[in-house]
């Protein structure tokens, strides 16, 4: 893919992630990923959504940065939300979160084979527990 077709095709990812639309993942995620250096499944990212998006109905990607290099994207993206059940141990207190995530990830036959994030979870915890 071009860098402008590939940008077009990630912000439809996010896009989907935003309408949590998780259900049509396979136009973007491989059958077979690595993901934050393991071994896994789409089956697994969708999973772990699925279980983000139940605790943080609200739950919201937006892309602050995006940067191709032949077959890799790297992304700084916002994530905020506002858990309504308890979430990394965190019991719902009406709080909401804010915090800066940082994503590669490999792209090949057009879609991802390698999805690598990083953020605060330490920042998102304090924000939480406020």
């Amino acid at each position: 893919m071009t860098d402008p077709a590939l940008k077009e095709w990630y912000l439809r990812y996010v896009a989907a992630l935003n309408a949590h639309k998780l259900d049509g993942l396979d136009e973007f995620i491989a059958d077979d990923v690595v993901l934050n250096g393991d071994p896994g499944t789409r089956d697994d990212v969708v999973a772990v959504l699925n279980h983000e998006i139940d605790a943080v109905p609200d739950l919201h990607w937006e892309v602050k940065e995006l940067l191709f290099d032949r077959d890799r994207i790297a992304v700084r993206a916002t994530n905020t939300g506002t858990p309504v059940k308890e979430w990394l141990g965190v019991p719902p207190s009406g709080a909401s979160f804010e915090i800066v995530e940082y994503a590669i990830y490999r792209v090949s036959d057009g879609r991802f084979v390698q999805m690598t994030s990083l953020h605060d979870s330490a920042d998102m915890l304090r924000q939480l527990a406020a």
